[in-house]
């Protein structure tokens, strides 16, 4: 699979200064945790959950989160379970191609008994999400995962939600992100990256942000996220990948652009909700939102909708500049540090500093690739739309 890997050749040739690269469930934790993108979240419950899962490979989706938490009734559990299995069993028999599938679980003791139940289907099978995760109850999931991943000898990763109300409490905040660190790092080879689960952080305080505001507007939310990213998001390789929170608002008629600016030839021939040109208003603060998350040091995001796969991707691909400063910064040369005029000559970059952002943008740029010098996000989103 690939970012943008739905988009015929030719076009995303005239789309990327450098392609993204190819990867599969069995790349690389580092490559894996980079490539996850926007992750679908599914109830387990659909009844056509394999047909869901195929079509929203061919639209682009590669990485999905098939729930039994919190998106199900406590009564749905069982069939949910069931279900999940013979989804699982009918991709597997078509020899379907998948995103990376993960499975969202309540408890511990479900991870043994699904990876069994899955029999040979498993290998369609990444791993687990576990919700609200402190160091007491996600070393239980986290020991259960190595006792499946023993049992069907397949690598299977975790993706710890933090949003237990510990984390959120400023009084045992502390104590909570140190006891998370010591959970997740000793089981370091199989966290893939960690998961925020911002819905739950507003529960605690019966808030809820509008459309028109970002998790950073809400300020008891901004706090946390500062703080898991301080403690758990380091650059100095002690750090893991964090996600982006989800964004809750979608349009059921999926109209995507106003008719303000200009045309992109990748929308030739298609119908009237893409011959325009700027997300409307609902998705003006989701794209805020991704800007923001990556400023503040998180990498793909949680999402509830199909319409929020495309911007999360297409905000996600290294722009010519960028990718120019980080390889500038990056040139053997630089070793001994120092300042240098970036290529465009409109900013310094300064070569010890700026290291660590450069190696964290040329990751990206392999997963989603580096856009050409005139290619902006309205081509890249238009381009995976159109398809």
């Amino acid at each position: 699979m690939r970012h943008f890997g739905h988009i015929p050749p030719a076009a995303r040739k005239g789309l990327f200064h450098q392609e993204p690269c190819e990867f599969t469930a069995g790349s690389p934790a580092r490559l894996l945790s980079a490539a996850l993108g926007a992750t679908l979240y599914s109830p387990a419950t659909r009844p056509r959950l394999a047909d869901d899962v195929r079509k929203l490979a061919g639209r682009g989706v590669v990485s999905m989160v098939l729930c039994l938490e919190d998106s199900i009734h406590d009564a749905e559990v069982e069939d949910a379970e069931a279900n999940l299995v013979r989804q699982f069993a009918d991709l597997d028999e078509r020899g379907a191609e998948t995103p990376l599938l993960f499975v969202r679980v309540r408890e511990p003791d479900q991870i043994p008994d699904l990876v069994r139940r899955l029999g040979g289907s498993v290998r369609l099978l990444s791993g687990f999400v576990l919700p609200k995760f402190t160091e007491e109850r996600g070393t239980a999931f986290l020991e259960a995962l190595a006792e499946a991943e023993a049992a069907c000898g397949r690598t299977l990763y975790a993706m710890p939600v933090l949003e237990s109300p510990e984390l959120l409490h400023l009084e045992t905040r502390t104590e909570t992100l140190t006891g998370i660190a010591n959970a997740v790092d000793k089981y370091r080879e199989r966290v893939l990256a960690l998961r925020l689960g911002v819905t739950d952080f507003c529960s605690a305080y019966g808030l809820r942000r509008s459309p028109d505001m970002t998790a950073y507007d809400v300020r008891i939310v901004a706090g946390v996220i500062a703080d898991v990213v301080n403690v758990l998001g380091r650059a100095d390789g002690t750090g893991f990948t964090i996600t982006g929170p989800v964004w809750e608002y979608f349009r059921l008629q999926e109209r995507m652009f106003k008719p303000q600016l200009r045309r992109s030839p990748f929308l030739e021939g298609r119908a009237e909700e893409l011959r325009t040109a700027l997300i409307e208003h609902d998705l003006d603060g989701l794209l805020r939102e991704i800007e923001l998350d990556r400023a503040n040091g998180l990498m793909g995001k949680t999402c509830i909708h199909p319409s929020h796969v495309p911007p999360v991707h297409a905000l996600s691909v290294v722009s010519h500049e960028e990718f120019s400063d980080a390889q500038d910064i990056l040139r053997p040369e630089r070793d001994g540090g120092g300042v240098l005029r970036s290529a465009y000559t409109n900013k310094m970059n300064e070569v010890k500093p700026h290291r660590a952002w450069a190696e964290r943008t040329l990751l990206r740029a392999e997963v989603f690739g580096v856009a050409r010098e005139d290619v902006g996000f309205v081509e890249l989103l238009t381009a995976g739309l159109a398809q």
